[in-house]
């Protein structure tokens, strides 16, 4: 037999011969779902809650929030959106689009980054409020913010 594929004598093909399969699933690339799996992380939203009512500890709280998804309103440049109408700047962020469009309207702009990323890009002398609307609001002045880029730098480089 001529061409691509599996070949097969002409014996095995008058018998009815079908060559073994690789049994679907399980391949290269492809795991089993674990019989346990492991807890996920809790939501953003979530740990907010639970810093606000003291169920969570700072160190806690900023384990989250590093690896967390924070939405962000954006004008026309690029950069954090300010507000200067408080003691000290600060740049509202938010935990969900949800909160965002409840704050900024249906139409508004906006970008996404992790809570680290938000610590690096920060501007010295701001600080953050999360979910300005929501329930659990939280405010992090520019202090708190310098006490959170420490910690994240002590955690990373010891």
């Amino acid at each position: 037999m001529y061409g691509y594929g599996p070949t097969m004598n002409d014996d095995a093909a008058q018998q009815g011969y079908v060559p073994p399969q690789q049994p679907m699933g399980g391949g290269y690339g492809q795991q089993q779902a674990p019989l346990y799996p492991e807890p996920s992380p809790p939501s953003l939203t979530d740990a907010v809650r639970a810093f606000t009512t003291g169920q969570l500890t700072a160190e806690d709280f900023q384990q989250v929030f590093a690896t967390s998804k924070v939405y962000c309103p954006r004008g026309d440049n690029p950069g954090f959106l300010a507000l200067h109408n408080t003691q000290q700047p600060v740049i509202p962020m938010f935990t969900t689009l949800k909160e965002l469009r409840r704050y900024a309207g249906k139409e508004s702009k906006y970008f996404v980054i992790t809570g680290a990323e938000v610590l690096d890009l920060l501007p010295t002398g701001y600080g953050f409020v999360l979910d300005m609307e929501g329930e659990h609001r939280i405010v992090f002045d520019a202090k708190a913010v310098e006490q959170m880029v420490d910690f994240a730098m002590r955690r990373m480089y010891g």
